[in-house]
């Protein structure tokens, strides 16, 4: 699709622009840029970058996430989320490494998972049962 270098020389396969609104589910593999509007989930076989004016409302699920603009709805990666300072996300997150600059806005729970496997956790989910 689009080749387009942004931070640390980090390729964009994808890009959905300022002036693109989308409603739906997106998926795909690569990395991803939203400068735009998406209405629906995201689910991703890589990097996810919500730039400034970027605008999410939905699910995202993927790799990793750079946020700068604002996402409404819960996000899950298998490694970082960023929270730019001009970042608002409004949802849980489910991560291994959190990161919130200074005046980033984030209103939800979160849950870590580093060094877990699903193993791990799936006998810790067994044990709370037998306990309550």
């Amino acid at each position: 699709m689009f080749s387009k270098k942004v931070e640390k020389n980090m390729d964009i396969d994808s890009l959905f622009g300022e002036n693109i609104k989308f409603t739906g589910k997106v998926e795909g593999k690569g990395n991803l840029r939203i400068d735009g509007i998406i209405e629906g989930d995201i689910e991703y076989e890589g990097d996810v970058i919500i730039g400034e004016t970027g605008r999410v409302k939905g699910n995202i699920r993927c790799d990793n996430t750079s946020l700068s603009g604002t996402v409404e709805g819960n996000i899950v990666v298998k490694g970082k989320l960023t929270i730019h300072p001009t970042g608002k996300l409004i949802g849980d997150v489910e991560i291994s490494t959190l990161i919130i600059h200074e005046n980033a806005f984030f209103e939800g729970h979160c849950k870590m998972n580093k060094g877990k496997t699903k193993k791990d956790i799936k006998e810790v989910k067994e044990t709370h049962k037998e306990l309550g």
